[in-house]
């Protein structure tokens, strides 16, 4: 049986919790920065493995921070979520607001800003080779576009965005992080910038591509097509959502991010308290079979098919 979300009141936001998840991404992202400039390749390597994961890190922390479920205080979770923006390359405030509507709008995925452009559609022959290739190859096509038709793409989102004063704060947040990232580069210089956070840059976003496509890619799904609808509630959302379910130690260290179906349906449950919530959700698979499967079909297949006709339904 689902839990009553009203029984799940004693799970909420601890200082204490979102401190220890910031300072392990802090010490992990030091720790990978130093190993790649360390000199000797294999600590280079090392490096760029901790740092990978220290990215995936603030990816969750990024999320938790959006929902202000990382830590009880307000100020403390709008602080930690520009931090953790500036390492996941992607506008805090944008991130928030436009994470909210996904939330909102979970299962109607032409009013959902981070699923509606993927509404079948007809594409182009260079459209089709370019995600194919990508997903074939695990090249992070996704993840970027992801970041950049979302969160960077101010004039697109802007229309998601009623109050004038999101729009606004969207551009400035843009553009602040967008200025940070340019010093950065001209400060250490190009090769150093890419020594240090190269490769492990080109790792973590392809592991958020299958990561992050693993969530509503196809899944079940309704279209508005223009008209008024009623938006799913929380515990409605299930149908929708998929849970990737992560090695343990990598499930803890991202603040159980694949608890994804929980996280729909108990919103307000901080992510690292998910896993105490005693429901195991209907369309929760193990990371390796779900990615064996979806492997097999072709990038448009996965992104734009329907798992009636592709017979993929894990």
């Amino acid at each position: 049986m689902r839990p009553d979300p009203r029984s799940l009141a004693h799970l909420r936001p601890r200082d204490a919790a979102g401190a220890w998840a910031v300072a392990l991404a802090s010490a992990a992202t030091a720790g990978g920065a130093g190993l790649s400039l360390a000199g000797p390749w294999l600590a280079w390597i090392a490096g760029q493995l901790v740092l990978a994961v220290a990215l995936l890190q603030w990816f969750a922390i990024l999320h938790e921070a959006g929902h202000r479920t990382l830590f009880a205080s307000r100020r403390a979770n709008r602080v930690a979520g520009h931090v953790a923006g500036v390492f996941a390359l992607i506008p805090f405030h944008n991130w928030a607001r436009i994470h909210a509507r996904h939330h909102r709008y979970t299962g109607w995925q032409d009013l959902d800003a981070t699923t509606a452009l993927l509404v079948p559609r007809a594409l182009g022959a260079a459209e089709r080779v370019a995600m194919n290739v990508a997903w074939a190859l695990f090249l992070p096509l996704f993840s970027i576009l992801y970041r950049v038709q979302n969160f960077w793409n101010v004039p697109r989102i802007a229309r998601y965005l009623p109050r004038p004063e999101d729009v606004r704060r969207a551009w400035i947040n843009a553009a602040l992080l967008a200025a940070f990232y340019v010093a950065v580069v001209a400060a250490a210089g190009p090769w150093l910038a890419a020594r240090v956070a190269g490769v492990a840059l080109l790792l973590t976003l392809a592991a958020q591509d299958v990561i992050l496509l693993s969530q509503h890619t196809h899944m079940p799904r309704h279209l508005s097509d223009g008209e008024t609808v009623r938006p799913f509630a929380p515990l409605e959302q299930e149908p929708f959502t998929r849970s990737l379910m992560l090695p343990a130690w990598l499930s803890w260290l991202l603040l159980r991010f694949d608890y994804h179906e929980l996280h729909h349906m108990y919103v307000r449950v901080p992510g690292y308290d998910l896993h105490r919530i005693g429901y195991r959700p209907a369309n929760a698979v193990g990371w390796r079979a779900w990615l064996r499967g979806a492997k097999r079909l072709s990038g448009t297949q996965f992104l734009f098919g329907r798992r009636e006709d592709t017979g993929f339904t894990q």
